[in-house]
Order: C-alpha cells, then structure tokens, then sequence
C-alpha cells in the first residue's frame, strides 16, 4: 500500500508577492500584466472573493474587483521560492514528482526521517513551509496519486485532509464526476446525459458500457469510480514539450508575425539547452482573432543546432497555414516536442541518412 502526498502551495505566485511587501497584506491582489490580452497568473484568496480566478482575461478580474492590486508576474522569485519547497521535501523523500512550481506528489511509503505516518510528514512539510519560508501550503494524504490530489483541495487554504483506504470508497460515492481527474466540463455533461451525476452512480456502470461510450477512457472512469490508481510517483518524469507563446496586443496578420516567431524560437530554443533529452518535432501554434486555434508541426530529419535554424523551421511551418491572408492572429507560439534520448536520435539518424 503506498503512501501518497500531494502538497499544493495556496495562491503560490500572490502569496509569495504578498509576503514579500507587507503593503499587499490582506489586500486583493491579482498577479497579470495590465492590458486587454493579458490573463490572471495568480489571485489572491482575497481577490477570489470577487470572483477572480486565474487565467480569466485580466480585464475581467478588474471588473470583478476594482480594487484590486495588480502586479507584474517574477518568474525568477517563484521559481526560486519553489526550489525551496524542493529542498524541504527532499528532507523527507526522494520520490518527488513536480507538477508545476507551485504542486508536487511526494512518494513517503518509506520516509528518511522516520516519521510514523505519512500524515506526520505532511504536518511536518506544512510546518517547515510555513516556518521557514512564510508561506501555506495544504496537502492531500491518500493511497494513490489522484485521490492525494483531491484530497489536498479539500480544506484549501492552509489545509490538510486525509483520504484513508479504507474510507476512499464511501468518500468518493457522492462526489459529482467532475471531480474526477479528465472529467471537464464537456465529459461531465456527456456523462449526465447517461444519467450519471455522481462517482457512485459512475461505479454503478458496466465497464463494458463505459469503454463503448468513451472509449479507452471509459475504462480510466471505471477505475477511479473504485479508487483505482496504479501511477505511480516518477521522480525523473522526462521532458514532454517545451513551449513559449505571446498574446499580442493586438491582432496581426500572418506576414507580421516574424519578429515574434524569431524571440519565441529564441526563448524556446534557451530553455531546451538545459536539457538532456533532444526534441525532434518543431510546432507552431496561432490563434485566429475568432480564437480558433491552428498548430502546424515537422519533424525534421536532424534536430536544430542554433535558434536561427529553430526560428527557420517555424516560419516554414507558418508557410503552411492556408487561411486568407487577411486573416489576423491574436496569439502565436513556438514549441519543441516529441523528446528522445541522444543516443535514440543518433540512431533514427543512421537509419534515415
């Protein structure tokens, strides 16, 4: 049986903005750039209040709450702040698994210091948080992954909720399904047009039904309407995609986009550096002013050595967007994909020279 945390830092961006200026405590704050493209990074429990939550239109969070304090995201202070917390667990496990800057599931099935219980290390982490770096964090105490998680949401902020197996079934029986994780909004209403509203309605079907109508998912669901989750914590998760995208401020045509394609393959192209692993897909993501979204993507047959090759690959793929050039865009991103080990590289190389 393991023993799962998941520990979520709470409002992480404009907790840490408001602990370091005292001016901002108690006060609404929003952490966005100002404009009409801007989204909410982070809101404060106080401008939740309102309303607010992150990635709404910053225009909208101004709406809901005028008094609201804006600030400036500083990647570089969270990032910072949320290799802390890594230390802090580290004292504890050495499975980690990060999420993001601001979540993380800790593996303690086995702990390094011999704390009895798995809720002892969750206290232990939340005191050590607090304590040393002045900020709350709550967290989730379960036998699996995804009930740790929402089990960490449960008594949000400066929580701690424990999911025991032996009550994880009758917990979850009356939850709504969309608290099941990949049940959003349009899963949910595919279910309850089934007639199934509630995990324990959700257990009630057939597996058989469920992967009929959902596929290979529909057996996902089946599992976790019992409390099933094998994942396991995977303190080295690979890199998947790098990305950097610009919501302009306004709309551009496609002929305009070259600076920003060329800044975003640059930002791209320094972040995929630090890794071991070697993309082997270039895509390229815009969004029409209509906000329909449109990628394009190549796998060239050698990876990219400068970022002016990286940029290159991505204004070709820009050749093969086939709307009107009228057309304007309000987002335009870069990205690296499908990552390999070198030595696999190496290999696909040899085979396709």
């Amino acid at each position: 049986m393991r023993k799962i945390l998941h520990i979520d830092m709470d409002a992480f961006y404009a907790s840490v903005e408001q602990r370091d200026d005292r001016a901002l405590r108690g006060r609404p704050v929003i952490v966005a750039w100002r404009g009409p493209r801007s989204v909410v990074c982070a809101a404060s429990y106080e401008a939740r209040r309102f309303g607010v939550r992150s990635a709404m239109p910053a225009v909208s969070a101004e709406r809901l709450c005028p008094e609201a304090i804006f600030v400036a995201p500083d990647f570089s202070r969270y990032r910072a702040v949320s290799q802390q917390t890594r230390e802090i667990f580290r004292r504890h496990t050495d499975r980690i698994e990060p999420l993001s800057l601001d979540e993380a599931y800790l593996d303690v099935t086995e702990n390094k210091t011999g704390l009895p219980s798995a809720t002892r290390v969750a206290e232990t982490i939340r005191r050590q948080i607090r304590e040393e770096l002045r900020l709350t964090a709550s967290a989730g105490v379960a036998p699996n992954k995804y009930l740790a998680k929402i089990a960490s949401d449960w008594r949000k902020p400066d929580g701690l909720f424990v999911i025991r197996p032996q009550a994880a079934y009758d917990f979850l029986t009356p939850l709504p399904v969309g608290r099941l994780p990949g049940v959003g909004r349009v899963m949910e209403a595919r279910l309850k047009r089934l007639g199934i509203a509630t995990v324990g309605e959700l257990r009630g079907q057939a597996s058989t039904r469920l992967e009929a109508s959902f596929g290979r998912f529909g057996r996902r669901l089946y599992e976790l309407a019992r409390g099933v989750d094998e994942s396991e914590v995977e303190p080295n998760r690979p890199t998947q995609s790098l990305s950097a995208e610009d919501t302009v401020e306004r709309d551009v045509r496609l002929s305009e986009t070259e600076p920003i394609i060329r800044r975003l393959a640059e930002k791209v192209w320094t972040a995929a550096r630090k890794e071991r692993r070697r993309a082997r897909t270039v895509v390229l993501k815009l969004k029409t002013s209509d906000f329909k979204l449109l990628t394009r993507s190549v796998t060239p047959a050698s990876f990219p050595a400068t970022s002016e090759e990286l940029a290159g690959l991505a204004l070709a793929l820009r050749a093969r967007v086939g709307l009107d050039a009228r057309q304007r865009y309000r987002l335009v991103g870069v990205g690296l994909g499908n990552f390999r080990e070198p030595e696999e590289v190496d290999q696909n190389r040899e085979l396709f020279a």
